[in-house]
């Protein structure tokens, strides 16, 4: 990452990437330092996510592994077909390791439906349940799935560990609905893309006490980053761009996304 001034935090300023999936290949050459540079930039703590079974065992190795690396585990929309029960009972397994801090990605994802719709409805009313079981807050994914995905979260809730939709780039009317449900609203770096405007505008209107931020690397590098490997270090660029419609410094939105992410993880200060 080149030097600037503008992305430089204060020494008390730390980030915490709450969604990067550190499993994948992207990283496999270099993970130890992707994970340096990211802590190198205040970038200090990382959330790994599960999308199917084997991503989420990696999820828990790599939490186990690296200081400040925590995982979540579940089944993504896209391997639905691939859940069962014995699947839910190892991921219940799982749960129980000490620095998984969450229950997802789940939800639903229409744009692709890799799995069928009924099926993945299935699977998501499902999770929601175990992730009450499992005490754990739950990370949405919800793809050109809007209201299936509100009305399951309202008919499984309250989930009193709350939650996150995760890498949100709805609008303001959606980022409203998310947070009657007391959940937090994620960005990522789709915040920097010129067309973001809709997106931009929902960011404003949220309070920055519900806002989390993300990179969902290795997808979705910001400007100017896209098209190549996303990785954590690159969150300054999504909490400037979010200073930056608050009105607010670097380091205000770093510092209170932090607590944000620590109270919905569980996380220690």
């Amino acid at each position: 990452m080149e030097t600037n001034p503008s992305l430089t935090l204060l020494p008390e300023s730390r980030l915490i990437d709450t969604h990067c999936h550190l499993d994948m290949a992207d990283y496999e050459s270099d993970l130890e330092q992707v994970l340096a540079t990211a802590h190198r930039c205040g970038v200090t703590r990382i959330i790994t996510i599960g999308i199917d079974l084997a991503s989420s065992c990696q999820a828990v190795d790599l939490a186990k592994s690296y200081e400040g690396v925590y995982a979540a585990v579940g089944i993504h929309p896209h391997d639905a077909d691939a859940a069962d029960e014995s699947v839910f009972r190892q991921l219940t397994e799982l749960a129980a390791a000490s620095k998984v801090v969450g229950f997802g990605e789940i939800g639903l994802d229409y744009a692709k439906k890799y799995s069928p719709k009924d099926v993945q409805l299935r699977v998501f009313a499902r999770q929601l349940e175990l992730a009450k079981e499992l005490q754990l807050p739950i990370i949405i994914h919800d793809r050109e799935a809007h209201e299936d995905t509100l009305r399951l979260l309202k008919e499984k809730g309250p989930f009193p560990q709350g939650g996150v939709m995760h890498c949100f780039s709805g609008d303001t009317a959606l980022a409203e609905k998310v947070l009657e449900l007391g959940f937090y609203i994620s960005i990522p770096g789709i915040i920097t893309f010129p067309n973001a405007t809709i997106m931009r505008e929902a960011v404003q209107a949220v309070p920055l006490e519900k806002l989390l931020l993300e990179t969902d690397g290795p997808f979705l590098s910001p400007v100017p980053f896209r098209g190549k490997r996303n990785q954590p270090e690159y969150l300054l660029r999504t909490a400037a761009v979010v200073a930056e419609l608050k009105g607010v410094s670097l380091d205000e939105v770093a510092q209170q996304t932090t607590k944000n992410a620590e109270k919905l993880f569980g996380l220690n200060s």
